[in-house]
Order: structure tokens, then sequence, then C-alpha cells
């Protein structure tokens, strides 16, 4: 089976390499460079910093999201009494586009590194943040009964029976996270920074530089394969169980 699936991803990779080049033979002027010439940018020294800073960012927001969303997602999805009061604020303020807010965090927390992550992680929390709530929600109660029951006390119902139960959906919403957060990282990166591989693209794109920019692209494109293949395989260490 997993043969099976390097194989797919083989052929799809094959596939877009094949449009590629008959897009850069097509598309005059340039604009979408072959894949030789792409291939010949990414051994110019700016790609690897700008690389590591953007994943650096992602990372750090990603780590910051998941420390403060599942705690806040269990607890309330387990305390009907505190989620009567916080559900209503978590509910007016998830639609509001996370993003209005770079300019008010660049001027309360400068134009570095600290805003860019605080954007970011503020977006993704709201997205594990309702998901982790949802699953506590769905718990039945049986199995905290029958825990209760065995002597197990508060600690021990999250810890073998809450927290397990939950882990695939949060799982899952940080694999959707991961997408969210790339595609914010573009758009912080775009403005008042100096690295990164949006500054880059953006960089490339204003110069007519396309190869370069497409090695920011294909760079942006690898950074969420890679954190998405990383949260692949912990699922499958940590949910064994739901594979059966």
């Amino acid at each position: 089976m997993k043969r099976q699936h390097y194989l797919v991803g083989l052929l799809s990779a094959l596939i877009l390499l094949i449009v590629w080049i008959a897009m850069s033979v097509c598309v005059s002027g340039g604009i979408i460079p072959s894949p030789l010439s792409v291939i010949r940018a990414f051994s110019l020294p700016s790609f690897v910093p700008n690389f590591l800073v953007s994943m650096g960012r992602v990372i750090t927001s990603l780590i910051i999201a998941i420390l403060t969303a599942v705690p806040l997602g269990l607890f309330l999805g387990q305390n009907p009494q505190w989620d009567k009061w916080i559900a209503p604020m978590i509910f007016l303020t998830y639609p509001i586009p996370k993003i209005v807010f770079l300019p008010i965090f660049f001027i309360l927390l400068g134009i570095g590194n600290i805003s860019k992550v605080v954007l970011i992680s503020l977006v993704v929390f709201y997205q594990i943040l309702v998901t982790t709530r949802d699953g506590a929600r769905s718990v039945k109660k049986p199995f905290i009964d029958a825990l209760v029951t065995l002597g197990g006390n508060t600690l021990d119902i999250y810890r073998h029976v809450i927290i397990p139960a939950c882990l695939p959906a949060i799982l899952t919403s940080l694999r959707i996270s991961i997408g969210t957060s790339v595609a914010i990282l573009f758009f912080v990166e775009s403005f008042a920074t100096r690295n990164g591989l949006g500054n880059l693209i953006l960089d490339a794109w204003g110069m007519a530089d396309y190869p370069m920019m497409f090695v920011g692209v294909i760079g942006m494109s690898v950074l969420g394969i890679l954190l998405y293949e990383i949260v692949e395989i912990l699922e499958r260490r940590l949910c064994k169980w739901a594979q059966l």
C-alpha cells in the first residue's frame, strides 16, 4: 500500500513536470521559466537562508498555537459552564479575517519576527481551538464514567480518554492549519521585511527574475509539504488505534 502511495505521488510529480515544461515552451517572454533554469537558481546562496527564516516563523507559530489552543479547547469541551461564557466570544471573533490586524501588530510589536509570528499564531489558534473543543465535547460520557469507576482522577481522564479521543481531530486541524499558515506567511513577508520566501518572491518578481521567483514559490510549496508529511508521520505513530 505504501509503495502504491509513492508511485502515485511520483506519477503526479511527473505529470506536473510535463505540464510545466509545456507551459514554459508555449508562454513567451520567459514568464514561465524552464525547470532547468529554476534548478540553476536553486544553487544561488539567497535561497537557503530565506527558506530557513520562513520555516522558523511557521514552526514557531504552529507551536505557539498548539500550546495555547489545544489545552483551552480540551478544557472548554469538557467544562460546559465555562464554555457557555467563552464560546460566544470565540465564535464572535472567529469570522474576523485576522490578516487585517497586520498593520496594528506592526505598530504595537514592530516589523520584526514577533509581529509576523503573532499574526500567524492567531490565525492558526482559532482553527485548532474550534476543532479541539468540538472533539472534546463529543467524547462519550460512559468512557469517562468507566475510568472514574476504576479510580481515575481528572488528570487520568484527560490523559487516557479525552486527549486520545481528540488527537485525530487535533492533527487534522493541524494539517489544515499548515496550508493556512504558509499562505499567511507569504502575506506577512510581503511587507516591511528583508528576508523570508515571501520577500524573495516579491523581489524576484519586481526585478523580472522569474527563475528565482519560481524558486521562492517552490520553496514555499516544499515547506508546506514537509510540515504536512511530519504531521502524517505523527498521526501514524500516535493514532495507530484509529487506523485499525
